[in-house]
């Protein structure tokens, strides 16, 4: 009896052994759910990223179950063009949208391009839109199967939302100010939808202005940690390449010309750090309801920024630069747990663009890639040494006549300020980032460089040939779908 009682048990192990396997298996081949999380104005200042002074534990947990891109590229800093790039895999030279009003908008002015939430839509994903995704609202909003909007920015002390202070450490939970929101908006729809394939990005906006947490955020730092960042400006810089930083000037409580003082430097980084923990304790809410509700299995997670920003670097801040500060990003992305190649803990140093995630997320999906001048990184990020791209590329205006074009190899930064309609060159810039974001001498034209400034040329001009037509000519393009064989 006993014998036949053993022979039974073991019968049964194999057939619970053989259903696991059968069940991952199955879990594996399934199309993944995808999860973006797209941060707005977030620099390479995170744990992960070797940064002691940021509070960041649930972005890190992230990157330890993940890919971590260390060479990351924003392909223009400021909102709205960057995020109908990630949107459409396009550069923002080949759409022609550059700027944050209508004429930058996509639907507006590219009906036929096949967006991100488009393509999932119609190939079955509900796709979900929450928070700042698109820098209006209202753009593309018809090809999310639901979009809850982003909203305004809240402020609890008196007085501070008719000054609209720049900063507020206000005692209160969470879900007061509008990330909080967005993270509860995320798991409720979590739960609706968790029976369903979908597609999902969650827009925060911290740490955008005006840097708005609850205190206990700021209570995590101390102002006096943190330390003036020179004011130097690189030596013989193209007079244009920086800003006044007029979006900070906006805000109540800091000053209309001139430097912020040494006090007021502290607070602003203090308050943007402060941000930066509160938004990624909402990652770590919807994160946590991705594990409870059993999706974590079968959903990609993708941790991405719009672009970099200053934090009082040259005496500037915001974004809005070629700068390495505004174009440089964090990206993490973390295969579902079911994938048999995924790789956790690793990091890579490979060149890669925001436009690579499209095509990424599409591939992963086993969706027809669209035609963009993005690159799917499946490949690299079941190989994250394997050999990759030689250069990322950004641009950003200044006015209507100049276009600055720029380019890196993940050492150097080569940058053409050029005629916007003739693609004459005006002032050239060249920086070393061997070591540090921060620029310090433009070498540009100096001899012992001469043969760096050659490579990185003759890398610009494969993306922005000097016969280029006007970057005023904005284009009309067709449908960028690819076909199905």
């Amino acid at each position: 009896m006993a014998k036949q009682i053993n022979h039974m048990f073991s019968v049964m192990a194999v057939l619970a052994l053989s259903m696991s396997i059968t069940v991952h298996a199955n879990a594996a081949q399934k199309q993944p759910n995808i999860v973006v999380f797209l941060i707005d104005d977030l620099r390479v200042d995170l744990g992960t990223y070797g940064n002691n002074d940021v509070i960041s534990p649930n972005i890190d947990k992230i990157a330890k179950q993940g890919v971590k891109f260390t060479k990351a590229y924003a392909q223009q800093a400021i909102c709205g063009p960057s995020r109908v790039s990630i949107m459409t895999g396009l550069r923002p030279e080949t759409t022609g949208l550059y700027s944050i009003d209508r004429a930058g908008r996509l639907r507006p002015n590219q009906p036929n391009i096949v967006s991100m939430p488009q393509l999932f839509k119609e190939n079955g994903y509900q796709t979900i839109s929450i928070g700042k995704v698109y820098h209006s609202v209202t753009d593309d909003q018809e090809n999310w199967t639901t979009h809850i909007k982003k909203l305004d920015n809240f402020y609890t002390i008196a007085g501070n939302k008719e000054k609209k202070f720049a900063y507020e450490a206000g005692e209160v939970e969470d879900d007061f100010y509008k990330d909080g929101k967005v993270a509860i908006d995320a798991i409720e729809t979590l739960k609706k939808v968790k029976n369903d394939k979908f597609l999902m990005v969650v827009g925060f906006s911290k740490p955008h202005l005006p840097f708005n947490a609850p205190k206990k955020y700021w209570d995590l730092y101390d102002r006096d940690q943190f330390s003036v960042p020179s004011r130097n400006k690189p030596k013989h810089m193209y007079p244009l390449a920086l800003t006044n930083w007029n979006e900070l000037r906006m805000y109540g409580g800091i000053p209309k010309e001139g430097d912020t003082s040494d006090e007021l430097t502290k607070t602003l980084i203090h308050a943007y750090y402060a941000s930066v923990s509160y938004m990624d304790a909402q990652v770590g809410k919807v994160m946590r309801a991705i594990n409870e509700l059993n999706l974590r299995e079968n959903t990609m997670i993708v941790f991405m920024s719009d672009h970099g920003y200053k934090l009082g670097e040259y005496g500037a801040w915001n974004k809005h630069t070629n700068m390495e500060l505004d174009t440089r990003v964090p990206l993490i992305i973390s295969r579902e747990t079911a994938h048999k190649n995924r790789k956790a803990g690793v990091t890579s140093s490979a060149l890669i663009e925001n436009i690579d995630i499209f095509p990424t997320i599409a591939e992963a999906a086993g969706l027809p890639l669209p035609k963009t001048d993005g690159k799917s990184l499946i490949t690299l990020l079941d190989k994250p040494d394997m050999p990759w791209d030689k250069a990322a590329y950004s641009l950003f205006t200044r006015g209507k006549k100049r276009m600055g074009v720029s380019v890196t190899d993940g050492t150097w930064r080569y940058t053409e300020w050029r005629n916007a309609d003739n693609q004459n060159i005006l002032f050239k810039e060249l920086y070393l980032h061997e070591d540090d974001l921060v620029a310090f001498e433009n070498v540009a034209g100096q001899k012992k460089y001469k043969a760096v400034e050659q490579s990185l040329k003759k890398l610009l001009d494969e993306n922005f040939p000097s016969n280029a037509p006007s970057f005023h000519n904005k284009p009309k393009l067709a449908n960028n779908l690819a076909s199905v064989n």
